[in-house]
């Protein structure tokens, strides 16, 4: 692995202002394309979320973008406003090294005046459904787009954005006029189609968690019933730290923040119906600390990049298990040690199980007893969900506590990149 980014061909302003950030060593998503961006390939990239795939591809299309050129020059979507608003903040501040102009493209906000901003970026960072009205309202042009990017293309997939994606790379210049980077957690199936169909010669980069990943995320399968699953969870989170449970719908979401509320443990929601304030508000409150517990859905939480989340709780069982590895992924980042609970009703014990024997966690899931205990939510206060002893876990810190806050992301030789 390449030891600093001038290794890769990374320009000195762009590794400067790296270097002024605390960014000093790339990750290893980074140390594997970012020369092959550099040299102009296509490249597909198969990397978890919490990998530092934003700038594997954003410190490469800073150094290859002129700041004298016909604009907007390159294009990145993104499946959600958090996501693309993340990639803005990270892509900006090492913009700003070759005078480039970074700007965002999204629902929520005032779409004339986001049109001449975009107008004049050199790098437009988009959700395709506000593109799209961009482009049909003749407001913007992708002609002179020669980099397009796709981030969690799997997600733009599960979320039906592929017809507009489609129509969208349609206004782009041909392949063979085009450089593209397809970034996904998965690159089998559709994502694996679509990689094909937009992408020419690519170069393929699989970034695997490693085999000992299994250590530092702990999983637990809690089996319960589901008229005890709320209780359970406000025992789960009295003994937690900064936690994001997961529901499958937006008005799971709110009755479960409302239920919460009742048991006196505040928590806040983050799912599509919650305007962009609303949710910039949420996110920023639980990064900074003032609230411990998020309730999200599958793709609220795509846009939710916050390092030091100490617990994921499935509280509505994952639907397969590319969606588990995406949840419980949100923890255990940065070398911390991450904490994965899911509530296992009578009902999904066997979808469960063969989500959990396909994560290779057949041993963690079948210490869970089969039958519910003496207090009805299968599981004894000694042992809850009996996959991890409880001895192992944190307590929760005092809720004021400098260590609470997020950015503290320093290795012995400065900070990595994201």
């Amino acid at each position: 692995m390449s030891s600093n980014f001038a290794d890769l061909g990374v320009s000195r302003p762009v590794v400067d202002a790296l270097t002024k950030r605390g960014f000093t060593e790339p990750f290893a998503v980074q140390d594997l394309a970012i020369a092959d961006v550099l040299a102009g390939r296509d490249v597909l990239v198969q990397s978890p979320t919490g990998s530092g795939k934003t700038l594997a591809f954003g410190i490469p299309i800073v150094d290859l973008v002129k700041a004298d050129e016909r604009r907007p020059a390159a294009l990145v979507l993104a499946p959600t406003r958090e996501l693309a608003e993340q990639i803005v903040e990270e892509t900006t501040a090492i913009a700003q090294a070759r005078a480039l102009k970074v700007a965002p493209v999204y629902g929520g906000v005032g779409l004339h005046a986001q049109a001449k901003r975009a107008r004049n970026a050199h790098v437009v960072v988009a959700t395709p459904g506000r593109l799209e009205d961009l482009l049909q309202r003749k407001e913007l042009t992708l002609e002179h787009v020669r980099i397009l990017v796709l981030d969690e293309a799997d997600r733009m997939l599960d979320m039906g954005f592929k017809p507009p994606v489609d129509r969208i790379v349609k206004q782009i210049p041909k392949q063979n006029n085009r450089q593209t980077l397809f970034f996904s957690a998965t690159l089998e199936g559709a994502a694996g189609q679509l990689a094909k169909a937009y992408t020419r010669d690519a170069r393929r980069h699989v970034h695997a968690p490693a085999r000992d990943e299994k250590r530092v995320i702990s999983h637990r399968f809690v089996h319960v019933n589901h008229e005890a699953k709320v209780d359970t969870l406000v025992a789960e989170l009295r003994e937690a730290d900064r936690t994001l449970v997961f529901v499958r719908t937006k008005r799971g979401a709110d009755r479960l923040v409302k239920k919460l509320s009742n048991q006196k443990v505040p928590a806040i929601a983050m799912h599509g119906n919650k305007s962009q304030g609303q949710r910039r508000r949420a996110l920023a409150d639980f990064e900074n600390g003032r609230a411990q517990t998020m309730v999200a859905t599958d793709v609220a939480a795509r846009g939710i990049d916050v390092d030091d989340i100490t617990h994921v709780i499935n509280f509505d069982a994952p639907e397969d298990r590319d969606t588990y590895v995406h949840r419980t992924g949100r923890t255990g980042r940065a070398g911390r040690t991450g904490h994965a609970a899911s509530f296992v009703l009578p009902d999904q014990r066997h979808e469960m199980s063969k989500i959990a024997a396909a994560l290779g966690l057949e041993s963690e899931f079948g210490k869970a007893p089969a039958h519910a205990g003496a207090n009805g939510n299968g599981h004894s206060p000694s042992n809850r969900g009996g996959g991890q002893q409880r001895s192992g876990r944190p307590r929760r810190r005092n809720r004021g506590s400098a260590s609470r806050h997020s950015g503290s992301r320093r290795s012995s030789g400065g900070r990595k990149s994201r």
